[in-house]
């Protein structure tokens, strides 16, 4: 029996770059014998609205075809569902496919979404604003009010707090260049300006780290910014969430440190530790948070691994 594929597209992937793949991509599948229909909304809010749609119609798989914040749209509306989850990376980084194994071919990427073979994986529940201050409740999937000024959504890949997140903002400024080149410049105009932050990070409600820092990374998957492997040992299958602190270092240190992200050997500094918890909470002043390279909002933030609640194929 021939799949039934939704497929998600963000016309402006790689400034609209990607359309280029979407023609191949779609007779790949087709001659795989799928039947594909093609999604597209005008914003983010209209393409959620139209994929929790498409859901509801049960297809054999929502695909995402775009970069990182597509597969974070897709999250919210197959999430808890028996509808897979499929990718095909178009976008500038890309990461979250990478650290579930999806190829990083457009092409061979749509082979594997023909084979339809699925794996459980997790996500985490992020909850920014006052209702971060007690437990997360069981809201639906997807971005949604839980509280008065807070917001509640998924995210597959990683959330940041600190100096990252303040990078991912001036990298969303920016035109140029595109790829990891993007995010390089945009670390170095940020460190002009920034100082360390104080956080207190509460793991799984019991331990308590406080300290001033650069920046938190809380990862389901290791990478984020086009292969920075911030949390190196992130899996997303083991139910839990890996807390990367990096502590106060000067200017020079972490322009010295800051090269062994792409390679995830930076967790060797002694001014870097990591933690595992299912639950995290992390306070600061008036930084924002960002999850698979989209701003959620300001602190504080709590995090919840909701483990196997996706069924991705790769």
């Amino acid at each position: 029996m021939s799949p039934r594929l939704a497929l998600l597209v963000n016309p402006a992937a790689r400034g609209g770059r990607a359309l280029r793949l979407l023609e191949p991509v779609v007779r790949r599948l087709r001659m795989g014998g799928a039947e594909v229909s093609v999604i597209a909304g005008v914003d983010a809010a209209d393409a959620l609205e139209r994929a929790c749609a498409c859901v509801a119609e049960r297809p054999d798989a929502l695909v995402a075809f775009g970069g990182d914040g597509l597969v974070h749209l897709a999250v919210q509306a197959v999430a808890g569902t028996d509808v897979p989850l499929g990718i095909i990376p178009a976008g500038t980084g890309n990461d979250i496919a990478h650290g579930l194994g999806v190829p990083a071919d457009p092409m061979a990427a749509a082979r594997t979404v023909l084979r339809m073979r699925t794996r459980p994986v997790d996500a985490a529940r992020a909850v920014t604003g006052p209702a971060g201050e007690g437990p997360i409740g069981e809201a639906p999937a997807g971005k949604s009010p839980v509280g008065k000024g807070a917001v509640e959504e998924l995210f597959a890949g990683v959330l940041c707090c600190g100096f990252d997140a303040r990078v991912n903002e001036r990298a969303n400024r920016l035109t140029w260049p595109s790829g990891r080149a993007r995010y390089v410049r945009a670390v170095l105009a940020e460190l002009r300006a920034f100082r360390p932050v104080p956080f207190r990070v509460t793991l799984d409600g019991e331990e308590v780290v406080e300290r001033d820092a650069v920046l938190v990374a809380v990862g389901n998957t290791h990478s984020y910014g086009g292969g920075m492997r911030v949390c190196p040992g992130a899996r997303p299958d083991d139910g839990l969430l890996d807390v990367v602190v990096v502590g106060a270092v000067g200017v020079a240190e972490f322009l010295r440190v800051f090269p062994g992200v792409y390679r995830g050997t930076h967790v060797g500094h002694p001014s870097v530790t990591v933690r595992r918890a299912r639950h995290v909470r992390l306070e600061a002043p008036d930084v924002p948070a960002y999850a698979d390279g989209e701003r959620l909002g300001t602190g504080p933030v709590t995090c919840e691994v909701l483990p196997g609640v996706l069924q991705v194929i790769a």
